[in-house]
């Protein structure tokens, strides 16, 4: 498979404001697509956010395997961290997030009253790497269309302040990927999902890695979303791309084909998927 890497130069710049902000806020709110919780985390995140509270904001979870979305914010919790499934497009559970936020700054909160300060600010910063939902997250927290917000990664160029309520302020930041992917696969499922920029890979490469995914742990989407039977499950995965660029009227477009089945997996014409299992490695899952 051919190599999937990005890291443009606002990139670096967009790490650098996060390391001269971070003293200035309570807690972080970490967003991450739910289809893909672990692999759309940037690892540089921990060393940046050092020991800040951090709420893990698990978007898309309309777009997400259930059952998977549950283990994954069980997976969290145990991990130390604070942790809810929300669909932001839909603005559903939003508003448990001020509520967590609270409860993490309960002793911050009651020593600062205890000092007179009547309403105490809450400052988070909320992180993600790109095409998560992050801005659309802040969108519906603070009510208003200020975060930009796009269907493609990198929508979000600079830091902002934005005021979700008279003692929550938040710190929009953009979209943080990292220099170099731990192994292919993490490339592959952010291609797929929409985290990197459709014009750095190959279709018919990242197709494949879903076709294949989808017939090993979906197989009843591409039975009704294509018409597929099991006997062609039983196929390679890439003779049954071939099969099925025939059968949806591409021709020989292996290509169409496969950005067809990324658009659709995408829009949730496949139904609910998640590409990952909590404490899984990519040997395993291969």
């Amino acid at each position: 498979m051919a190599q999937i890497q990005w890291f443009p130069g606002h990139m670096a710049k967009a790490r650098k404001q996060v390391q001269e902000k971070i003293k200035q806020v309570d807690l972080v709110l970490e967003v991450v697509d739910a289809r893909t919780p672990e692999s759309s985390r940037n690892p540089m995140l921990d060393e940046l956010v050092a020991d800040k509270p951090r709420i893990m904001v698990l978007n898309k979870q309309d777009l997400a395997d259930p059952a998977l979305t549950a283990a994954w914010v069980q997976y969290y919790q145990d991990q130390g961290f604070a942790a809810i499934a929300i669909d932001a497009q839909h603005a559903k559970r939003l508003q448990q997030i001020p509520q967590l936020a609270t409860k993490l700054m309960a002793e911050k909160i009651a020593r600062k009253k205890a000092r007179g300060i009547r309403n105490p600010m809450i400052k988070a910063m909320c992180i993600g790497i790109p095409n998560v939902g992050k801005s659309t997250v802040l969108n519906r927290l603070v009510r208003r269309n200020i975060a930009v917000t796009g269907n493609k990664p990198g929508v979000t160029k600079n830091q902002q302040w934005l005021k979700a309520s008279d003692n929550f302020q938040l710190l929009d930041t953009p979209g943080i990927l990292w220099p170099k992917f731990a192994s292919q696969a993490i490339g592959m499922r952010l291609a797929f999902t929409g985290a990197i920029a459709d014009a750095v890979f190959q279709e018919d490469t990242v197709g494949l890695y879903g076709l294949t995914y989808f017939m090993a742990h979906y197989p009843a989407a591409l039975k009704k979303a294509y018409h597929v039977t099991d006997d062609d499950l039983n196929e390679a995965p890439h003779d049954l791309l071939v099969k099925l660029t025939k059968s949806q009227g591409f021709a020989e477009a292996y290509d169409r084909m496969a950005e067809r089945l990324i658009f659709d997996a995408r829009q949730g014409k496949l139904g609910r998927f998640t590409l990952e299992k909590p404490g899984e490695t990519d040997a395993d899952a291969e």
